[in-house]
């Protein structure tokens, strides 16, 4: 009988402990989850669709082709191939686009050469590069998008490379010996890893800061309604102190 009026008279202390270390716990994790609102406020410009594998994937060419500003906190990202169709399609429209834009935006392209369809592909991003290594990089890829069907097509795809390098006033000779260099191909290649690790399979892929882009049914007017928006919401975090730095 003494034994079982001892554990009674323990049992409230028992509870008491119980409902102590309940709180504790209870008091832990509000913490947590207070701290972290700030982090996901900073974040604001990031949708919930965003691409995780491109925000963890290799930086690419650095420095990378790019029209507008360099610090743009609105990052319009596309991986395309010269050989693709369908990029050639979408070319005019985000020329326009990074053209109207200008510097609000930071238009980013990287060469994402798909060899196992495309058997010009590769060599057409290294003429690419070489151009670039001229400041002409934009020039040769409207000669190269413009031109697709003819170079696609030919058995001298080189030569008609080099032609486009002298119509866009290039040192022909120069840009020659760096499409076979070293430097232009490792351009090529790191876009290259970056599409590999973001696991991209098809051209061309559109992100915007990290969202993907259905380009099928891509147009001016549809893709400057993505881009205010995001804009939008870029100025909203930034009235409140939350805008993601870049």
């Amino acid at each position: 009988m003494k034994t079982e009026k001892s554990n009674n008279a323990h049992l409230p202390f028992l509870v008491i402990g119980i409902v102590g270390v309940l709180i504790v716990i209870g008091l832990v994790w509000w913490l947590q989850n207070r701290q972290a609102t700030p982090q996901k406020a900073q974040s604001g410009a990031l949708k919930p669709n965003i691409n995780t594998a491109l925000a963890s994937a290799p930086a690419g060419a650095n420095p990378p082709n790019f029209r507008g500003a360099a610090n743009s906190p609105i990052v319009l990202e596309e991986f395309a191939d010269y050989q693709c169709p369908t990029c050639a399609k979408v070319h005019p429209v985000l020329s326009q686009i990074a053209s109207e834009y200008g510097s609000r935006i930071k238009f980013v392209y990287r060469s994402f050469p798909l060899t196992s369809i495309h058997d010009k592909s590769y060599d057409a991003a290294v003429a690419a590069e070489a151009a670039g290594l001229q400041g002409k990089f934009w020039d040769m890829q409207n000669q190269l998008f413009q031109n697709q069907s003819k170079w696609s097509s030919s058995t001298d795809h080189r030569t008609l490379f080099a032609d486009y390098a002298k119509l866009i006033g290039l040192d022909v000779e120069k840009f020659k010996t760096d499409s076979a260099g070293l430097l232009t191909k490792s351009r090529v290649d790191a876009d290259l890893a970056r599409a590999s690790a973001a696991r991209l399979s098809g051209t061309p892929s559109l992100f915007l800061n990290g969202s993907p882009i259905d380009v099928a049914q891509i147009s001016v007017d549809r893709l400057r309604s993505i881009i205010e928006e995001e804009l939008k919401r870029f100025q909203a975090a930034q009235s409140q102190g939350s805008a993601p730095q870049k």
